[in-house]
Formats: C-alpha cells, sequence, structure tokens
C-alpha cells in the first residue's frame, strides 16, 4: 500500500494581490512576529524568575541545614565541654579530698590470676633439666607472717622481781620466780656534754720547756659543738623522718639545750662540703652500672638567682649502679631541661629508664641510651580517668569504661611480674616473651582499635595517646630479665623527699637545696644497702675527716662498710 506523502501547511494564493495589499499582509505577519517575541520573552523572564526563586529557595535551605549542623555541632560541642569540666571537677575534688590510693574498684575481676600461674607453670615445665630452680619460685607459696608474740631478744632488758612479804612466805619450803608478763618501755632520749681533758706533758730541756699535747680528735666541721652523732640524728631526723628543724629546735629545748633551727641549717650546708668528694665517688660508681632509673620532682626555692620563688626547681633522682652496689643519689637544678641529665650521667652508658618527659631525649642521644618507658606513669594516667569518671547512680550496674578495660590489660602485665619476681634473670625473660609480649600485642591492637571512639580531651584518650606515644619504649623491660616493668625504685626512692617536703615546704637557699639533696642521697642510698640511715651517716661524719686518701674515701662507700650493730644479741638483766 501506498502511504501519502505529508501534508505541508497551506500557504495563502499571494500571486494576485497587489503591492500595497503585500505590503498590508508583510505588516501584519511582522506584527504577529513581534506579539509572539514579546510573548516568548515574557515566558523566558517568568522562567528565569521562577528559577531565580528555586535557587533561591534551596541556598535558604542549604543555608538552614548548613544552620542546624552548626547548632547540633555547638550543642555537641558544649556537651563535650560540660563533660570535660564535670570530669576535671571530679578529678580536682579527688585530688583535693580523697585518700591517694592507685586500687581500682574493677580491677580484680579483670584478669585471672590463677590461670596465669598455670601458664607460667607450664613454661617453667619446659626448661631444662640443668636449670636451678631452688632459688625463688614461682608457685612456691609465701609462708603465711604469724602472729609476733613476746618481744626479740635483741632489746636491752631488766628483770623485775615481784616478791612475797616475809610474812606470807614464811614456813615455806622453797620460793621461786615465774615470768607473768612483759612489757615494752621506752627510754627518753636525752643530751650530755662530752667535755675533752687533754693531757699536756711538760719537758725542761737545755733550760727550755717543751710542751707536748694527746692528740685531739678530728672533726669535720672542726669547730662545731655537735658531735657526729648528733649531727647524724639532726641529718636523719630531717630527711629520713620529715622533721622540720623548727620541731627539732623544739624538741631539745624539752631535753634542756636550746639549738637554733639556724645552728642547725649551717651545719647542714656545711657538711655538703665534707660529703662531696664521696657523693662524687658514688656517682663514679653508679654511672659504670649497666640500668640506671631516673625521675624529677619539684622544690620551692625561694633564693634562687633569676627565679621567682614562687617558681617550680627541680630535684633529680638517679637510682643504679653496678651489682651490689646499689645507689640512690638527688641533685638539685633549677632547671628542668635536657642539659641537667646530660650533665648528671656524663659517662653513663646502658639502659635508662624514665617517664614520658622529653627532657632525657637528649640524654640518650648524646651518649647513646637505650630508652625504656614506665607502666606505672600509663597505668596511673588510667586510674585518673577512672576515678574522675561520672559515678554510676544507686541501683545500676557498673559499667565497665574504656578506662577499666585498659587497666584490665595492663594489670594482667603486672600480675606476671608477681609472679615471676623472684626467679632468675634467664627465666623472667623467657616467660615475658612467652607471656608478656603476646598480651601487650593484644593491648596494642585495642587501644588503636579504641583511641579515636573516647572524647578528645578526657583523662581517658590522653591516657590512650600517651600509652601509644610510648609504645616503643614501654615494650622495652621485656627485652632482658633484669629491667623492671615501672620506675618504681626510683619511685620510692624519691617518695621520703615528697613527704619531707609537706613538712618543711620549701628551701630558702640553693646552697639549702644542695645539701638537703646530699643528705637525701646518703640516707637512701644507705637504705638500698640494708644500712640503718642514722648510724651510717654517724660512721661517715666520724670518718671522714680522715680520708685524705682514695683509697680510705672507698672505705665509707656504704657497699664497703662493716657497721657494728648496736642493739644487744644476748638479753640482759639488772
Amino acid at each position: 500500500m501506498k502511504t501519502q506523502p505529508l501534508a505541508t501547511s497551506s500557504m495563502p494564493d499571494l500571486s494576485g494581490l497587489s503591492t500595497a495589499e503585500l505590503l498590508s499582509v508583510v505588516a501584519g505577519l511582522q506584527q504577529q512576529l513581534a506579539s509572539k517575541e514579546a510573548e516568548l520573552e515574557q515566558r523566558d523572564q517568568a522562567v528565569k524568575e521562577r528559577d531565580q526563586a528555586v535557587k533561591e529557595r534551596d541556598h535558604t535551605i542549604q543555608q538552614r541545614d548548613l544552620h542546624i549542623q552548626q547548632r547540633d555541632q555547638d550543642i555537641q560541642q558544649r556537651e563535650q565541654y560540660i563533660l570535660l569540666l564535670e570530669e576535671m571537677l571530679r578529678w580536682q575534688r579527688i585530688q583535693r579530698f580523697a585518700a591517694s590510693s592507685e586500687k581500682t574498684v574493677h580491677q580484680i575481676h579483670l584478669f585471672d590470676e590463677p590461670e596465669l600461674e598455670a601458664e607460667i607453670d607450664q613454661l617453667r615445665d619446659q626448661l631444662p633439666e640443668d636449670v636451678d630452680e631452688t632459688e625463688g619460685s614461682c608457685h612456691t607459696k609465701p609462708t603465711p607472717k604469724r602472729r609476733q608474740r613476746g618481744f626479740s631478744d635483741s632489746l636491752l632488758r631488766e628483770r623485775i622481781e615481784l616478791c612475797l612479804r616475809d610474812e606470807e612466805k614464811a614456813g615455806a619450803v622453797k620460793t621461786f620466780f615465774t615470768k607473768v608478763k612483759e612489757e615494752l618501755e621506752y627510754i627518753p632520749a636525752q643530751l650530755k656534754v662530752l667535755e675533752y681533758w687533754q693531757e699536756k706533758a711538760v719537758f725542761e730541756q737545755d733550760g727550755e720547756e717543751r710542751l707536748i699535747a694527746a692528740p685531739r680528735p678530728e672533726h669535720p666541721l672542726g669547730k662545731c659543738i655537735a658531735t657526729p652523732a648528733l649531727l647524724a640524728y639532726v641529718i636523719t631526723s630531717k630527711y629520713a623522718d620529715g622533721l622540720p628543724l623548727y620541731r627539732l629546735e623544739q624538741m631539745f629545748k624539752r631535753l634542756g639545750h636550746e639549738l637554733s633551727r639556724t645552728n642547725m641549717a649551717h651545719w647542714i650546708i656545711r657538711l655538703d662540703e665534707v660529703f662531696k668528694p664521696l657523693i662524687h665517688l658514688i656517682r663514679e660508681v653508679q654511672n659504670s652500672g649497666a640500668y640506671l632509673q631516673a625521675d624529677e620532682t619539684r622544690i620551692q626555692v625561694l633564693k634562687e638567682e633569676g627565679k621567682a620563688a614562687q617558681s617550680d626547681k627541680w630535684m633529680w633522682v638517679t637510682r643504679g649502679g653496678p651489682p651490689d652496689q646499689s645507689s640512690v643519689l638527688f641533685a638539685y637544678d633549677p632547671s628542668r631541661g635536657g642539659d641537667v641529665p646530660v650533665r648528671l650521667l656524663d659517662d653513663f652508658s646502658g639502659i635508662l629508664q624514665a617517664d614520658g618527659y622529653s627532657g632525657y631525649a637528649k640524654v640518650c642521644a648524646v651518649n647513646g641510651l637505650t630508652r625504656i618507658g614506665c607502666w606505672d606513669h600509663a597505668r596511673r594516667k588510667f586510674i585518673e580517668a577512672t576515678k574522675a569518671a561520672k559515678p554510676v547512680g544507686k541501683g545500676k550496674k557498673a559499667k565497665l569504661s574504656k578506662a577499666d578495660v585498659a587497666l584490665g590489660h595492663i594489670n594482667k602485665l603486672y600480675a606476671i611480674e608477681r609472679q615471676i619476681k623472684d626467679l632468675n634473670v634467664a627465666e623472667r625473660y623467657r616467660i615475658r616473651q612467652e607471656l608478656s609480649l603476646p598480651k601487650l600485642e593484644a593491648f596494642k591492637t585495642w587501644l588503636d582499635a579504641n583511641v579515636d571512639r573516647v572524647m578528645k580531651g578526657g583523662l581517658t584518650r590522653k591516657a590512650m595517646e600517651y600509652t601509644l606515644n610510648q609504645w616503643s619504649t614501654l615494650i622495652g623491660y621485656c627485652e632482658r630479665g633484669d629491667l623492671h616493668i615501672s620506675n618504681v625504685l626510683a619511685e620510692n626512692a624519691i617518695r621520703p623527699f615528697a613527704i619531707g617536703r609537706r613538712a618543711w615546704l620549701f628551701a630558702d637557699t640553693p646552697q639549702g637545696a644542695h645539701a638537703s639533696a646530699t643528705c637525701y642521697s646518703l640516707i637512701e642510698t644507705a637504705k638500698a644497702n640494708g644500712l640503718e640511715p642514722s648510724a651510717y651517716i654517724r660512721y661517715v661524719l666520724e670518718h671522714i675527716a680522715d680520708a685524705d686518701t682514695l683509697e680510705k674515701l672507698e672505705r665509707l662507700l656504704p657497699w664497703s662498710v662493716e657497721l657494728e650493730s648496736t642493739s644487744k644479741k644476748v638479753a640482759q638483766y639488772s
């Protein structure tokens, strides 16, 4: 079938029109065209206006959405800021009023210590047969401490006899005594004056007299009214027992003689020069070791040149030395800069354990030291976070926070250390490699996965970021068996200083601060070597004036001194 062609628009026949008629038709067509164009322009303008209105509406909606989003962000930030302020307020109250304990509520339930003991026992079963296990066993239970009955035989004893009257025992076949009780008596301290009478002999020779006098004992301070025993008592009372000098002044006054605190302070400062050669020698011995722990704490010194009285100055502490020659050394410096440990550890090369303070980086770089971290500092930050957390209301179950979970991981590491503390170095190293390292890796994985889920600026977030930043040093204790998981030995040594600081508050001059550092060094070094501090300092004061050679000075080192016990080994009766 054929298709019809499309019909074309019919065109008027203009062939018969005149010119005027054609012009009229053209004019009409032009008018129609103009009208159509005007109509199209109006439509285009309406479309443009509508598009503009749509754009403005979309922009308004977008601005409103941005405003709502910004408002939500501001609300969220304000809520986080309020949470941070509440956390800071709780932590400030805890620091001010609560007991300073690092125990946590949930730490007992976060790990199974018997399970760790079983794992350690399995590792011990794999040890070669030639390994000596007699010295320290991790599964040997400590002997329970029995109640002390009676008193030590080393104490001086006095027999007091309760006798019958003569008429009461008249006619008795015999009498005898039985001990019915013991009481502990206190003998108050007392002062006495030592009068030195020097014998002198006169000789006549060639009509002249020649005088010979008995030698006088050397005193470390030359002319001084205090004996070495009294000086040792003053030093020990202030720096070991935390008694400020004004209290000692009152105590001596009650005993019958007034010793001013000014005189006692001058004695301590003068003794700093006397002890300095011994301190230098102890520093040389300490730096010859392979493992040191370091820490620092604040001290207020009022008259430090170029420093305000209220500004912080620093007491630095190092502990270490060769085996069986442990020492604890304090050093005062107004600065906390990295140059201080460089000066103190001038010739030390080995392993340095410290917290995350950046001031130790310089000495590690200069001396090529291996640095390991302290888990006590990391754990303490998580403990602060748990203490400052919002308390759970009554009747609600306690929910473990991320800080609690982190403490669970850390407590597992400490549980291992408690179980292996009495083992030899090789066994400790092996168990750390077998047990501690996998737990460290699991903790690191957990930290990486959860650090971004915790509110920024909070104590938990800070604790997690600190641990991650210090991770390479925190795992360093596993590289050897003789290293410690924390800086606890240095912190224990610095604790008596912190306790004493609460009593005497500040040092007046830098000389006093240096003298205090010397006294703390001798006391804590004596304790580290099992010596009674007062007896050791008295021994040093009685012999240091004659120590004019290196050999004599070395005999005053705490590991070279053999002190005679002042206690009575046999009970004495009057």
